[in-house]
């Protein structure tokens, strides 16, 4: 394990600061970054989540992706966790703490605009970083890739119903260009590169030596994502301390909760570790950038419902580096399980 990955906590950290640093005093540098986005992705950060996300996409094996259907529990549990659970938990921890445990300090008109924030965070399962997180955990990158494919798929024809129903509006309009270009960029793209280098490494070994060299550069990525994301964001969390940490408490109790019940059940049902983590990552994680554009179009740039979807981001980083943590410590306790 080299230096970036043994300290990677550490670096992240200081990611944080250096963002918080950079936003305050170099303010026009960061809004002229923020500001480089199409359809609601910023295109800085898509490029660094890109650099993060190829070398796992170098590690899928086409002829393997079709033997996956022999393993279906997997699957049965990442998508029931993150369609028939995570939504409704999250909904009723907004509610829970917004409307009541949080009542002196959040007015009911803003409350109402946070839970909404956090409900549309809920309803949208990851689709980029889970790719990053799989990669740090070892996990199978032809399951994760088609546990990331099938969810995307049912997110077309099921995030606007559950979103309506949960936030008790009649229609949510979904941002097609940022459900598609997500998807074009996170996954279509660096699969086709990922496929066109192992075409042409051809032998296991070169290609594991140079996915080796390029790893740093997959972490520095992932140190420039969280150094532009709170650098962005500097300003909001300096103005709005209180209401941003009252906003991540329920989203970071989701976030545990929801990949404690993943992952304990992937156990249950002897599923190994790099089927097991990568499930669990995938439920406790969000599609942020999707959150964002509808909160934005529905409520408003400058409502409660997208600084929610904005805290949900600052606090992802940190959270599920965390859990990857903690799934690398507890790898042990699956090298017993076998797949069905």
């Amino acid at each position: 394990m080299g230096i970036f990955e043994r300290y990677l906590s550490i670096w992240v950290a200081l990611g944080i600061l250096a963002g918080l640093f950079g936003g305050l005093q170099f303010p026009q540098l960061f809004e002229a970054l923020g500001q480089l986005q199409y359809a609601s992705i910023n295109l800085v950060i898509a490029v660094l989540i890109w650099l993060m996300i190829y070398p796992m996409m170098m590690q899928v094996d086409f002829s393997a992706i079709k033997e996956i259907h022999r393993r279906p529990k997997g699957l049965v549990v990442t998508l029931t966790i993150n369609w028939l659970i995570k939504p409704f938990t999250m909904a009723f921890l907004a509610v829970l703490f917004m409307r009541h445990l949080f009542a002196d300090w959040i007015s009911p008109e803003l409350g109402t605009q946070y839970i909404a924030g956090m409900i549309l965070l809920g309803v949208a399962p990851c689709t980029a970083m889970v790719f990053v997180w799989s990669q740090l955990t070892k996990g199978d990158p032809n399951y994760t890739l088609v546990q990331v494919a099938i969810n995307d798929l049912i997110m077309v024809v099921a995030f606007a119903p559950l979103a309506a129903f949960l936030l008790g509006v009649t229609e949510v309009f979904v941002p097609w260009e940022t459900l598609l270009l997500s998807a074009g960029l996170f996954v279509v793209i660096p699969l086709i590169a990922g496929w066109l280098t192992r075409k042409a490494v051809r032998s296991e070994e070169t290609l594991s030596r140079f996915s080796g060299r390029i790893k740093p550069f997959s972490i520095l990525g992932l140190i420039g994502t969280v150094i532009l994301l709170f650098g962005i964001q500097a300003k909001t969390i300096i103005a709005n301390p209180l209401d941003i940490f009252l906003i991540a408490i329920p989203l970071i109790i989701q976030t545990y909760l929801i990949f404690a019940i993943t992952y304990f059940w992937m156990k249950k049902w002897k599923q190994p570790h790099n089927i097991a983590s990568p499930g669990a990552m995938i439920g406790a994680s969000n599609f942020f950038e999707l959150a964002v554009a509808v909160a934005i179009s529905l409520f408003g740039l400058n409502s409660g419902a997208a600084l929610a979807t904005v805290v949900g981001v600052l606090v992802e980083v940190p959270v599920m580096l965390s859990l990857v943590a903690y799934s690398n410590r507890t790898r042990q306790s699956f090298t017993e399980l076998k797949s069905a």
